[in-house]
């Protein structure tokens, strides 16, 4: 018989979104002790920031990862099941254990779906034939090997035109290879291109030239309104399609990262609090839901104009938890969020651009210097400072 369960606040989602959620809510208001469960399967949760070090070999998937048990706040229980049903009018979540939880009010934080998919014949030479990822923990590690067994030929770095987890990061594995390739005196055999579905390298004006021109400076050729939609890993060929027009080109590779296409979790987008486009519908200010006013949420799930990462949640969390809390208590919504995200676009094996904007892709600079210049203090920062602060501080609900 499916079990039921009754809890004032449901969390969906254990990554970053909602862990960090679940933590400030109960720091934030203590007398919601044992009234919050967070629904998620995970054994591990990773900081996946880290990939690209990883990916480059600059880190260990080991230093990436905890225990999810080891994460879950104190107060809150976990439920190590997976959510497949949305009833909003009932108030409730099912699970695919046949879980019924019934709550007051929901936090949505179930992350991004990557559909590794749609890109013909993608799963079947993962992790082979020189093909790899940093956007999946079982194959992170493969890219460190394609980039270290490399003695020439053809490096290709993909991006889909959908939206992914942190933009930046197909290119920032790509800076990384062509440094390493530099260092072990391949570079000069091996040509490197970024194909791309989006119509750019980078939408955010500021930085814009700067990174065009370090692509530039590397030789790296670039295509643009092309999606990878086919992989021959045996053969080493890689078919991309255009994203408005019937046409199609095939390149041979010795080694391509794929950045898979991705989308909502498709429980979602199959459910009423959902938009058309498949994301959870909120507020872009207040993160609220557009039709149903007990539900918020946060992350790479919702329909937030922004890009998704780890920065944006930071700045999400907060803004999510004190209008749940101020909705609680019959009192004005008042927290804001102003479409914050960053990404520190890693550029080299010790230089990072730091890269911060706000909705509309306007930069908004946390430092008293110009941001658009490579450097040593960004790179210790992303590789030291930010781990640090998210393992002790942001998932704990302290910042």
């Amino acid at each position: 018989m499916a079990q039921e369960i009754q809890s004032k606040i449901v969390v969906v989602g254990a990554g970053t979104a909602g862990l960090t959620m679940a933590a400030q809510l109960l720091r934030k208001a203590p007398y919601l002790h044992g009234e919050v469960t967070i629904i998620d399967p995970s054994e591990n949760h990773y900081y996946q920031p880290f990939f690209t070090l990883v990916g480059g070999g600059d880190a260990t998937l080991e230093e990436s990862v905890r225990k999810q048990e080891t994460l879950i706040p104190e107060g809150a229980e976990w439920l190590q099941e997976a959510v497949t049903e949305f009833l909003p009018e009932e108030n409730q979540v099912k699970t695919d254990k046949g879980t019924i939880l019934t709550y007051e009010y929901l936090l949505v934080a179930a992350g991004i779906q990557l559909n590794w998919d749609t890109v013909k014949g993608l799963k079947e030479t993962l992790g082979k034939n020189g093909v790899c990822s940093n956007y999946s923990e079982h194959y992170v590690e493969s890219t460190w090997e394609a980039i270290r067994m490399l003695k020439g030929g053809k490096a290709i770095f993909t991006q889909p035109s959908s939206p992914v987890k942190c933009a930046g990061a197909p290119q920032k594995i790509m800076y990384l290879a062509d440094e390493y390739f530099r260092k072990n005196g391949v570079r000069h055999k091996t040509n490197i291109e970024f194909i791309s579905g989006m119509d750019d390298l980078f939408p955010v004006k500021r930085y814009y030239p700067a990174l065009k021109q370090l692509v530039k400076d590397k030789g790296i050729d670039e295509t643009y309104f092309m999606d990878l939609v086919e992989i021959d890993g045996p053969n080493k060929k890689a078919t991309f399609k255009h994203v408005s027009k019937d046409e199609t080109i095939t390149r041979d590779f010795d080694m391509i990262h794929v950045t898979p296409p991705m989308g909502p979790p498709q429980f979602i987008a199959d459910s009423p609090i959902a938009d058309e486009a498949g994301w959870v519908d909120l507020d872009m200010y207040t993160l609220r839901h557009n039709k149903y006013d007990n539900i918020f949420g946060a992350g790479d799930c919702t329909s937030l104009p922004t890009s998704r990462t780890g920065a944006a949640i930071r700045k999400q969390a907060p803004v999510a938890v004190d209008n749940l809390i101020a909705k609680m208590n019959g009192r004005e919504m008042t927290a804001k969020y102003d479409g914050y995200s960053s990404c520190p676009v890693v550029t080299g094996y010790d230089t990072v651009m730091l890269a911060e904007f706000v909705y509309g892709y306007e930069a908004e600079e946390s430092f008293p210097f110009d941001q658009r210049k490579r450097r040593k203090s960004m790179f210790l920062m992303k590789k030291h400072l930010l781990p640090t602060m998210y393992w002790n501080g942001m998932i704990k609900g302290t910042m």
